[in-house]
């Protein structure tokens, strides 16, 4: 399992097209991807309805962990695609 923690930057937080981005590029990979936010709550990255129920803003530091075959390639995209902005 890999993990790193990333701010989200762009200026909506995770709400419906990010949200969009970032389980796409969540759901490329095969292996789990799921971030912590708020302390110990816990979200899975490939679900849209759990990224928006954590309800991210701009400002918010979120953990992500990958756990699979591939999870330093899914690692490394997520990092990529928080820090370019999802599309903003």
């Amino acid at each position: 399992m890999v993990n790193q923690k990333v701010r989200i930057i762009n200026t909506t937080g995770l709400h419906l097209r990010p949200a969009g981005i970032f389980c796409n590029t969540a759901g490329r990979f095969k292996c789990k991807v799921a971030f912590k936010y708020a302390g110990d709550s816990e979200a899975n990255a490939k679900s849209v309805l759990s990224v928006l129920g954590a309800c991210i803003k701009k400002g918010d530091e979120i953990e992500l962990f990958c756990e699979g075959e591939d999870e330093e390639e899914a690692l490394a995209a997520m990092v990529e695609a928080i820090e370019s902005g999802l599309g903003e």
